[in-house]
């Protein structure tokens, strides 16, 4: 199973590092747009 996997991923550490900011941008992304939904309703609701 891990030799599979291992298998699948890519020689060449440039894709290696594309890969992971991505995977990373999409994370943060969505933490930001979490906290932005959660702040906002919140803020409609009026409670401090």
């Amino acid at each position: 199973m891990l030799d599979t996997i291992i298998g699948l991923l890519p020689d060449d550490p440039v894709i290696i590092a594309v890969v992971a900011i991505l995977l990373s941008l999409v994370f943060f992304g969505y933490l930001l747009l979490r906290r932005t939904v959660l702040e906002f309703r919140d803020g409609m609701r009026g409670e401090r």
